[in-house]
């Protein structure tokens, strides 16, 4: 399994994403210049590495603002998606010049009112890291944060934009940018930058933005949906050693809350292959590499089709030898639901916000008996 799956999965649901978008959008261009400082883990050698290198970088990114009038697109405030590149200004020997290329996604604040000048918003970022230096035993021993040149690139933040007139617009945010790999390969303490940004915004498109009115919304459906799903991944546990196989499987009970949400219950099993082998010496039993979990799922609804699954899960079963390093996990990422109800995506499971391995996963929803009818 290789982290450029990761590029790969997101290009094509921002691409499904821009297929699904009508001609009535309002395209962008973003320039924007970020600085900020870097997080370290407290360890002894990340104070010193941090104290050699420094951050800032630029960004560019095209976009687009469906102005689609559906009832997903209002509900979500009309959010806005796109393609984007980053570059850090300057390079340094530890960690490289560290670049991504990603897709985002821009959710605005507040009511629909599409006339204010001033907005606030809150994005996410989700694509491939590159052109980074990193560990190396021998040259470049201090590097911690990323033991490979590629990484995954993750960044989210708030945003506050003023829209000057119809074609040209300014931006601040601040956000948490990082860089993992997903513990493919050690060590993978992650890099963390805190970016603050100040950027331009210029319209492709001079007419003003305005979906219309309030579109008719269907009847919503309260019923329960069971989600199976199969999660693949590889896992690298010691410097210098080869990845292996996680992987598990998972089943959720979700309520249609609204026409934004789902959430529930349900329970995880984690596989990790490769104990017997990294510890020959070891009586090694059947917990020491399964886990098992109860876990709060919720989905965020972006199109017909795109969703964000979040999880947050507590162990009953912790495997010792998986490195499961705390009592509970987050799970974040992207998925795509097809009219068949069949879905695909990718997340990451965490400990901590220290990743523990990249979820690629398949599953498929069984839709249960409508309960209730809620008319609009």
């Amino acid at each position: 399994m290789r982290l450029q799956k990761v590029a790969v999965l997101t290009c094509m649901f921002f691409g499904l994403i821009s297929c699904q978008v009508a001609a009535q959008s309002k395209k962008f261009i973003e320039v924007s210049y970020d600085q900020g400082p870097i997080v370290g883990n407290q360890k002894d050698w990340a104070e010193e590495l941090i104290n050699k290198i420094a951050y800032s970088g630029v960004d560019a990114r095209f976009g687009w603002r469906s102005s689609r009038n559906t009832y997903i697109n209002y509900v979500n405030r009309c959010p806005s998606y796109g393609v984007g590149f980053t570059s850090a200004l300057n390079y340094f020997a530890e960690i490289g010049r560290p670049m991504g290329l990603y897709g985002f996604g821009e959710f605005p604040f507040g009511k629909n009112k599409f006339d204010r000048k001033l907005n606030f918003s809150y994005y996410t970022q989700i694509g491939l890291g590159f052109n980074m230096n990193p560990y190396n035993a021998e040259t470049n021993p201090i590097n911690g944060f990323v033991g490979t040149a590629v990484n995954a690139h993750i960044h989210f933040g708030l945003k506050a934009s003023y829209q000057f007139s119809n074609s040209f617009g300014a931006f601040t945010s601040v956000g948490t940018k990082h860089y993992s790999n997903g513990s493919i390969n050690k060590p993978n303490a992650g890099i963390n930058f805190i970016p603050i940004a100040i950027g331009l915004r210029m319209y492709l498109d001079k007419e003003e933005f305005n979906p219309g009115p309030k579109p008719e919304f269907p009847s919503l459906e309260k019923r329960g949906f069971w989600n199976i799903a199969a999660y693949t991944g590889v896992k690298s546990y010691d410097l210098g050693q080869k990845a292996y196989f996680r992987g598990g499987l998972g089943a959720n009970y979700l309520w249609e809350l609204s026409y934004k949400y789902r959430g529930g219950i349900g329970v995880d099993w984690f596989y990790g292959a490769g104990a017997k082998e990294r510890y020959p010496d070891e009586n090694i039993t059947f917990l020491d590499y399964n886990s098992f979990a109860v876990v709060g799922s919720w989905e965020w609804k972006l199109t017909e089709h795109l969703y964000m699954p979040i999880a947050i899960g507590v162990y009953v079963s912790r495997a010792h030898y998986n490195q499961e390093i705390t009592s509970f996990y987050e799970r974040i990422g992207v998925r795509y639901r097809m009219n068949n109800n069949v879905f695909t995506g990718v997340q990451i499971k965490a400990h901590k916000a220290k990743a523990d391995f990249f979820e690629f996963t398949v599953g498929y929803t069984i839709p249960g008996k409508v309960r209730k009818i809620v008319n609009p």
